[in-house]
């Protein structure tokens, strides 16, 4: 066990420092540069505005845009010529700064969450401290448009939408899709439905595809002994008012719709 446990551990750690070298560095990344048998230069730089940084021997040298490996090439280049023969240039971002999207909606901490390299959907939405139990059907990831237009009025963001009971509960990877820099996930508040009167356990009940009276009845634990059906009634709001129909069991339910089971006469 203790053996499998290594194993996975350095096949997490591997796994991460490839996203590491893969995550293209930008404004505001706090890194960690290290020369190879030259301690002296061992720097702490963040990125500025500019997209450069500052470092010892060289000056400004521009990295914003570039990987993490090509940035470290970049530096190696700059050395050789002059400084060091054959420098081993290394990089770790200590701080990502630079790539976040906004959490927005029925998560634990909605705001800016900052991405550590590439980012999967389900791995945005941990760091945001996960979806409430209010949160409804599906995600909306909206994400700026980058193939260019002849109109830029026409250049619509381009919206995705997740179904959440595949990403959480089936696990299908192709629901975890990846999470760019600058997208906006929005996890909407379910709609529900409000069971009151002779029924077992009066409530608000999320409302799912399909929902009947009949099953919004039986979330609610099923009718009384004392349950009137045939009298149950829907109070539904509309534009000019509210409505209140009598019920059919297969009557499908609309948000913020009111089912009240009334006590039977006899």
């Amino acid at each position: 066990m203790r053996y499998l446990l290594t194993i996975c551990l350095l096949f997490l750690a591997g796994g991460q420092a490839i996203a590491q070298q893969e995550y293209v560095v930008g404004e505001g990344d706090l890194l960690r540069i290290i020369v190879y048998d030259n301690q002296d230069l061992t720097t702490e730089a963040r990125v500025g505005g500019d997209g450069r940084i500052t470092f010892p021997l060289l000056g400004e040298v521009t990295v914003s845009g570039l990987a993490v490996m090509a940035a470290e090439k970049a530096i190696a280049d700059r050395l050789s010529e002059g400084y060091i023969i054959h420098p081993q240039v290394s990089i770790f971002v200590v701080e990502y700064k630079s790539k976040k999207v906004t959490m927005l909606g029925e998560v634990g901490k909605p705001g800016i969450v900052v991405l550590r390299g590439a980012s999967t959907l389900m791995e945005v939405i941990s760091d945001a401290g996960g979806i409430t139990t209010s949160a409804g059907e599906a995600i909306i990831i909206q994400r700026k448009n980058s193939q260019p237009v002849a109109d830029k009025r026409n250049q619509d963001d381009i919206k995705i939408l997740i179904d959440i009971r595949k990403l959480f509960e089936e696990g299908d990877p192709a629901a975890n899709v990846p999470v760019l820099n600058g997208d906006s996930v929005y996890v909407p508040r379910a709609a529900f439905v409000y069971v009151n009167g002779e029924v077992k356990n009066p409530g608000a009940y999320k409302i799912t595809k399909g929902l009947t009276v009949l099953k919004a009845i039986t979330l609610a634990g099923g009718f009384t002994p004392k349950a009137s059906e045939r009298r149950t009634r829907i109070i539904r709001k509309g534009t000019s008012g509210e409505t209140s129909t009598r019920a059919k069991m297969n009557d499908l339910i609309l948000p913020d719709d009111i089912i009240l089971v009334p006590e039977s006469y006899f």
